[in-house]
């Protein structure tokens, strides 16, 4: 069974954030790091070299099998990614109202921080870091 690619490992979230460039991308990822430490009262950790995350499990999946954060973010060049697995396509309610975004799977993308309705991001934030899928720890 293959291994996620992205591990947990030890270089700094401060760094990371204070490394990012594009002071609208910082901006934006400052805000969502603030959100996210607040809602889970996790601590931020780095995983892989772009991904910043709070909590972890374990889940074995059809193909593979791994740690994982609840909820996590990365600065990517085309948007920010979220990362919140709490099957977003069964969100419609709350995406309705959250904003300009798009959706993967377990992913919601946008440009700016400021596009988005900040308390239905708080819930989905929320639904995401109290998932079902996170507490069985078996995702498919």
């Amino acid at each position: 069974m293959a291994k996620s690619k992205s591990q947990k490992n030890d270089p700094a979230v401060d760094k990371f954030l204070a490394g990012i460039k594009d002071e609208q991308q910082r901006s934006d990822c400052l805000a969502v790091f603030e959100l996210m430490k607040e809602l889970t009262g996790e601590p931020a950790v780095m995983w892989g070299k772009s991904k910043v995350g709070f909590g972890k499990f374990h889940y074995r999946g059809k193909t593979s099998e791994g740690d994982w954060f609840h909820v996590g973010f990365s600065p990517r060049k085309q948007d920010m990614v979220l990362y919140l697995h709490c099957e977003l396509e069964k969100q419609s309610a709350l995406l309705e109202k959250l904003g300009k975004h798009k959706i993967g799977k377990s992913c919601l993308y946008f440009k700016t921080f400021e596009d988005l309705h900040v308390p239905t991001l708080k819930k989905l934030i929320k639904k995401a870091y109290a998932s079902p899928a996170i507490a069985g720890a078996t995702i498919d």
